[in-house]
């Protein structure tokens, strides 16, 4: 399978429709307003309140009855939601969510899920809740209802399993899986742990980004909570699978040289030996997020202390005006010039000097010039998202300009399959040359670019762009924008290919008029160059 990452996907599907197909029953529903019940989040929250009865009921292997759901939301509702409903309405509503939405009035419930192995569809049933008849003080016949695994499954999803106590789970079933050498459902699991760590790593990082965009946003209890988890997370995990490495190394040892010594190994064998090489790079890859979560784990504390020593220093900090503390006094009495260094000394204060870290003399050093992009991308503390809103406008603005020009040259060269810059000139009007011409430095680029790529293959770019999943540029890429005006091309003929060439008779074209980037009008001198544009036969 090329995908490995689509395995087992359906059962992923499955977690995912347990959710989809119980909200899709809900909110198609107009009864919650006749029990008060108007937000979409009551409506969640009155669900799984009802859920989470049925399941404790079913954990203590007691009778869940209508009756019993009923006296439970009416007691709730008396005194949490505080809806004007009677015991009879609560029982109602305990009705409506038990046999409409969670058993969709006896209807089969279906969620399918893309089996990329088998490639085809897979489809799964969905059942929350089942029920079974049973007497009550031997004489009165009444339905009882309970949870089934489909019912637990979600609920356990929930909030059962604690973040500390994913990792450790996880651990634990890859430890059962390579003692019993099921090594397909190991690579699973040490995927699962790695995807742990991975996002425990996000967490730090991410609170490190907003405790240096303002510490007071980021309160001591959450900061006390990841640090927790941190500390969970590393206990003992770096020995654990070192272990675990060497034990897979010892295994992928043995098969490979069964196979060059003894026999050839079986296609069976061959498929665990390509798991445990697998689960080989898993483990080293957790062992090194390991050691970024070490780090950063330490890190994290440095700055947030640091952060709040700063922010509690500035409420030392006396202010004074100085013309009326300063000027005026020494206006007053020109003796005080004997003790001004009383009032200047605190401006002139030093940081502690710094001292010798020897644990940066092993750490990889990077160069401290930094390029004019990370000046541009710099988070600044002042009305962050207004200025970040604002050079997304300047971005947009920008890239309508390049598209603008490279809208006018493939419009002038498809008229007649090619047309030299000297010939576009002569064509086109004012407002037109404004259009392909901005600005100097947006036609230049573009011309560059042109000459540099020779000849574009729209074929080809095509074909790279439906097998590879690539994130949008916020800058000038000249085959993306080329891919994106071929598309929008309306000709009978599809775009094949763009060509352009600089043509060497010593002709040269003039622009009059132009405009620099700062706003200055001059005039341009460039070669001549051909544009020829290859449609389809």
């Amino acid at each position: 399978m090329q995908y490995d990452f689509l395995k087992n996907f359906p059962r992923r599907m499955k977690n995912a429709g347990l959710y989809a197909v119980l909200i899709q029953n809900s909110i198609q529903k107009t009864t919650w307003k006749q029990y008060g019940f108007v937000k979409y989040d009551e409506q969640i929250n009155m669900i799984f309140v009802l859920l989470l009865f049925i399941m404790e009921q079913s954990l203590r292997e007691e009778n869940c009855t209508m009756d019993d759901i009923g006296a439970y939301l009416d007691t709730v509702n008396t005194r949490y939601f505080k809806k004007n409903l009677s015991y009879e309405d609560c029982r109602k509503l305990a009705d409506f969510i038990v046999n409409v939405i969670l058993s969709n009035e006896g209807k089969a419930m279906y969620f399918d899920g893309y089996d990329f192995e088998q490639d085809a569809w897979y489809i799964m049933n969905m059942n929350y809740v089942a029920n079974r008849i049973v007497y009550i003080d031997q004489e009165i016949r009444r339905t009882s209802y309970y949870l089934t695994d489909d019912g637990y499954s979600l609920l356990l999803s929930t909030l059962e399993i604690e973040n500390n106590m994913k990792l450790s789970i996880h651990e634990m079933i890859f430890q059962m899986h390579l003692e019993k050498q099921s090594y397909d459902k190991a690579v699973d699991e040490i995927k699962n742990v790695f995807n742990l760590m991975r996002i425990q790593l996000q967490k730090i990082q991410e609170a490190m980004g907003k405790i240096r965009r303002n510490a007071l946003s980021y309160s001591v209890q959450d900061y006390e909570a990841l640090l927790h988890e941190d500390l969970d997370t590393l206990e003992d995990t770096k020995e654990k699978f070192q272990h675990y490495r060497e034990l897979v190394r010892s295994r992928v040892k043995e098969l490979e040289e069964e196979n060059i010594n003894v026999r050839k190994l079986n296609p069976k064998e061959e498929e665990k030996l390509g798991h445990l090489r697998v689960i080989e790079t898993y483990l080293n890859r957790t062992i090194d997020e390991h050691q970024k979560i070490l780090g950063s784990h330490f890190d994290l504390k440095t700055l947030y202390t640091k952060e709040l020593e700063q922010l509690s220093q500035m409420s030392l900090i006396r202010r004074f005006p100085l013309r009326t503390a300063l000027y005026d006094r020494i206006l007053e009495n020109a003796g005080a010039l004997e003790r001004l260094e009383y009032f200047l000394g605190p401006l002139f204060n030093r940081d502690t000097e710094k001292i010798y870290n020897l644990n940066k003399a092993f750490q990889y050093q990077r160069p401290a010039r930094k390029s004019d992009e990370a000046d541009v991308e710099e988070e600044l503390d002042f009305d962050e998202e207004a200025w970040q809103a604002e050079q997304e406008e300047l971005r947009r603005e920008k890239l309508k300009k390049y598209r603008g020009s490279l809208e006018i040259l493939l419009e002038k060269a498809s008229e007649e399959g090619e047309i030299s810059l000297k010939g576009l000139k002569e064509k086109l009007t004012e407002e037109e040359q404004n259009i392909l011409i901005p600005d100097v430095d947006i036609f230049k680029e573009i011309m560059v670019e042109l000459i540099k790529n020779k000849e574009v293959d729209i074929r080809a770019l095509r074909k790279e762009q439906s097998e590879f999943i690539q994130d949008g540029s916020a800058e000038f890429q000249l085959n993306e924008m080329l891919l994106e005006l071929a598309g929008e091309d309306e000709g009978e003929k599809k775009i094949q290919r763009i060509e352009t060439y600089r043509i060497e008779d010593g002709t040269t074209v003039i622009f009059d008029g132009i405009e620099n980037g700062q706003g200055r009008k001059k005039n341009i001198r460039c070669s001549n160059v051909l544009i020829r544009v290859i449609r389809e036969d």
